[in-house]
């Protein structure tokens, strides 16, 4: 239904656009319409505060690109010499925009009495908060509110934005503007969490069905993961990050710990980084099923390595990134951030968000991934969909959300032997180009795929996922009860905590730590378990199958420990 206040705002949004060419401002993003699933509401009122960020040209984001490319490829002669944040070749002197893209926005902003304040170490996204009135007048646009009809949940969005002509080449993205999405989405479809077949804990131990469920014995001896207590001393660490109020309890790990690595002291646990306004509670409510699962997949496996939780609340500085944005320059901000990071969370599918936050986001990451740090995501759980309950049959297939190249996704597998689970989301993104490191497997793919699916999907896009770890009958603990997980949200932990543990190898070598991985991981195939049963059905297809080397279903395969410790050079 076509309400008048709608009229109102396409009338006055026409109007803008005529002033945006008087004035020499050129629409700096658009478009067509609201995503499926939003409606409009209304015009959002003049007094409104709006939170704004803008993200402002790096002064040398070539320089920062070709130093990762040196550090992580292996056959460069500086392989895994990591920059750092406090010497004279930092991440920050490349990421930092220069001093004409600093006065040229400051000037611009001062022009509406606007000021503003640096959001991130390197001063590459500056914050400020104004009235829509004022956000109005500054970008030549409309804010409105729209609404996400299956939650409920509204929020103060435009469907284009202008900035002067001048400053197109000075700023990247300025939101919340165009971006829409949904409530945030753990990864994982918790079907099965129930009240567990409780049975006397050593029977259990010693009678477990890996092909029933999927334990830390089962994963030790599956991928061959070492079992000894990591030293005192270790300078290996692992994150996982912690969205939607999630709680991981302590109490939760603890029995977890008795129950399944009994040779490991019960008293081992986690340090919670809070950001945001959150709060992880251990008395007063419930454990989150994702928060202990993540918690408890990494503590439970990486034998005395720190653990770091890290928890972002509700009160997000991000605007339509819902704080994955926030927990990336939380640790960008750190001296020491935890070498490997992983997170189950994500939107519905990639195109929630605008392309240009997405490759924002993406460029916060690979300010990280530069410094050594190893950034895992969970592909999703919807198969070719991404997610499940994506309406998608009879249109191609929609990417996951992230895709960026400089993020490790996980997929699924499950029994033993191994195959591809069902549940992976993999394919190939609409945002970002194939990368060379994975070129030459993902096109043997590809060209075995042949005319199948022709269509369905960017056949030039980056492919996903690059590995794959089990994710289906995990066994947790939550509210003192144990039962079954299913997803990529346990995978991703998992592996993530296979490169936590070889980390710690090789900082007590006196090498590096491994890093940003993809390159490592496409030019080692014969590092991982090849998977090749199994597909990922969904959109009303049977999905894509998997294969030797590289596919969509488990990327280049689940860990070896062995066959990756002797690729990391241990």
């Amino acid at each position: 239904m076509v309400t008048q206040s709608f009229l109102k705002w396409v009338l006055t949004t026409s109007l803008l656009s005529s002033a945006v060419w008087a004035s020499k401002h050129v629409v700096h993003e658009k478009r067509d319409s609201a995503p499926v699933g939003f409606t409009h509401l209304n015009l959002a009122p003049d007094d409104q505060i709006l939170n704004l960020r803008i993200n402002l040209a790096m002064g040398n984001q070539a320089g920062l690109e070709a130093a990762l490319q040196e550090a992580s490829s292996p056959t460069s002669p500086t392989f895994r010499e990591w920059l750092t944040k406090e010497q004279a070749c930092t991440v920050e002197s490349f990421a930092a925009p220069s001093a004409e893209t600093v006065q040229a926005v400051t000037e611009w902003l001062n022009s509406f009495n606007i000021t503003s304040a640096p959001a991130t170490p390197a001063g590459d996204w500056i914050k400020f908060s104004v009235p829509v009135q004022t956000a109005n007048q500054l970008l030549n646009t409309q804010f409105s509110i729209f609404n996400h009809t299956e939650s409920g949940q509204t929020s103060v969005r435009t469907l284009e934005y202008s900035i002067p002509d001048d400053l197109q080449a000075h700023v990247k993205t300025i939101h919340p503007t165009t971006s829409f999405n949904g409530p945030l989405r753990g990864r994982s479809p918790i079907t099965a969490i129930s009240a567990a077949r409780f049975t006397p804990e050593a029977e259990k131990r010693a009678t477990v069905n890996c092909n029933a469920t999927i334990t830390p014995a089962c994963l030790q001896t599956l991928y061959g993961i070492p079992t000894a207590q990591a030293s005192s001393t270790t300078k290996s660490s692992i994150g996982v990050a912690a969205f939607s109020a999630q709680n991981a309890n302590e109490n939760d790990l603890a029995i977890f710990l008795k129950d399944f690595r009994p040779d490991l002291p019960s008293t081992l646990t986690f340090t919670t980084e809070l950001f945001d306004g959150a709060t992880n509670s251990q008395t007063g409510s419930r454990a989150g099923v994702e928060a202990d699962l993540d918690i408890q997949y990494t503590v439970g496996l990486v034998n005395g390595i720190p653990a770091f939780f890290e928890d972002v609340g509700s009160k997000t500085q991000d605007g339509a990134d819902d704080g994955f944005l926030d927990s990336i320059n939380d640790l960008l901000a750190q001296t020491n951030p935890p070498l490997v990071f992983s997170t189950s969370y994500g939107f519905d599918v990639e195109s929630d968000l605008s392309l240009s936050l997405t490759v924002a986001y993406c460029n916060a990451i690979m300010q990280l991934t530069s410094r050594g740090v190893s950034v895992t995501f969970a592909s999703g759980d919807g198969g070719v969909a991404s997610t499940p309950g994506v309406q998608c049959t009879g249109k191609p297939f929609p990417p996951t959300f992230p895709t960026c190249p400089y993020v490790t996704l996980v997929g699924s597998t499950e029994n033993v032997p191994e195959i591809g689970a069902g549940l992976t989301a993999g394919g190939f993104s609409n945002y970002f180009p194939q990368q060379s490191w994975q070129a030459d497997a993902v096109n043997a793919y590809i060209a075995n795929l042949g005319t199948t699916y022709a269509g369905l999907y960017n056949a030039s896009g980056r492919a996903y996922p690059d590995v794959s770890a089990q994710g289906e009958r995990v066994e947790i603990v939550v509210d003192g009860e144990t039962g079954l997980v299913a997803g990529t949200s346990c995978s991703s932990p998992i592996f993530s905590s296979v490169i936590a543990l070889l980390n710690d190898e090789l900082l007590s070598a006196g090498k590096s730590p491994l890093g940003f991985l993809n390159p490592w991981i496409y030019a080692n195939p014969q590092a991982f378990n090849d998977i090749t049963s199994g597909n990922n059905p969904g959109c009303g297809t049977q999905g894509f199958s998997a294969s030797e080397g590289w596919d969509p279903v488990t990327g280049m395969g689940s860990p070896n420990y062995a066959a990756m410790r002797t690729a990391a050079g241990l």
